[in-house]
């Protein structure tokens, strides 16, 4: 709790008491109150008890040491991309993805004085990188913090009308500060996917879709990753998302993460997969849910 600024720590201190006292109904997240995360716990789960975490170890380990029944973890953004380390995180975790969740994203700059005076913006880099245009425009350097809300109990704490934050705009009135501008997004379409961990599967819907998301990691050899996803096109099974990416800092072993509609069980994707393993060294399933968006 010490990592929150000093505006935080009496509001992280009341929620996480009340999530402790109620471990079934916490909800982990990454960010101080007032997060986007935040923000989406409370949608999924309106009767849940958000449990603010400083990092994504955090949170997960919160589920992990059954302090949280579930964590809602952002995992990439509609101008952004991918939430950095999340893909080495999830597989390392343990858990399993039950859910997703799309969340569109507002962001306000907030100080403590009036937008003229602001010189710096803090926040996240996604944040940042999502505003970046809005920012260089207007002459504003970006700050980066690990965390929205979190950033802008930091410009409370150090009310300095140079320094403003980029959060949600609830953050503000969270914060005691002044919302200066709203609406900062470079597109309109700004959205971040959120998924839902757990420790164990949970009981599917009878009908779909379904999505399900998975790493692995190709042979090397020649053509390895087209031999790899064959099985995928010939079956006829939609992968909306293929991302690699190298661990160990060798650059000779590239593994990938995916997502694709539908789930163990459905002939088509049961073949796709076996295909998927006889041309890969190895795959690991982090879980099948139920679909929250239309994948065309």
């Amino acid at each position: 709790m010490e990592n929150f600024a000093a505006p935080a720590r009496p509001i992280v201190a009341a929620m996480t008491a009340k999530a402790e006292a109620a471990p079934l109904r916490a909800v982990a997240y990454q960010g101080a109150p007032g997060a986007n995360s935040h923000i989406a716990a409370l949608e999924v789960f309106p009767d849940g008890l958000p449990l603010p975490c400083f990092s994504f170890e955090d949170a997960i380990d919160a589920v992990k040491e059954g302090r949280a029944h579930c964590a809602m973890i952002p995992i990439e953004n509609s101008l952004h991309g991918r939430v950095a380390d999340i893909h080495f995180l999830l597989p390392e975790s343990g858990l399993t993805i039950v859910g997703e969740h799309f969340l569109p994203i507002r962001y306000g700059l907030m100080g403590t004085r009036t937008i003229d005076t602001v010189r710096e913006a803090m926040s996240h880099p996604q944040a940042l990188g999502q505003c970046r245009h809005w920012l260089k425009a207007r002459g504003i350097a970006p700050v980066a913090y690990p965390d929205t809300a979190g950033a802008a109990a930091v410009v409370a704490e150090l009310a300095d009308p140079a320094v403003a934050a980029l959060a949600p705009p609830g953050a503000a009135e969270l914060y005691g500060l002044n919302l200066l501008e709203t609406d900062l997004a470079d597109a309109e379409h700004n959205m971040t996917r959120f998924v839902v961990l757990a420790r164990d599967p949970r009981p599917l819907p009878d009908q779909g879709p379904f999505m399900t998301t998975f790493v692995f990691e190709v042979k090397n050899v020649s053509a390895a990753l087209y031999k790899a996803l064959g099985g995928f096109a010939t079956n006829g099974v939609n992968m909306t998302k293929l991302e690699s990416y190298q661990r160990g800092g060798s650059f000779a072993a590239t593994e990938f993460y995916a997502d694709i509609v539908g789930g163990p069980g459905e002939p088509t994707v049961d073949r796709a997969l076996e295909e998927l393993k006889f041309h890969s060294k190895w795959m690991r399933l982090l879980g099948t849910y139920p679909q929250a968006r239309e994948r065309p």
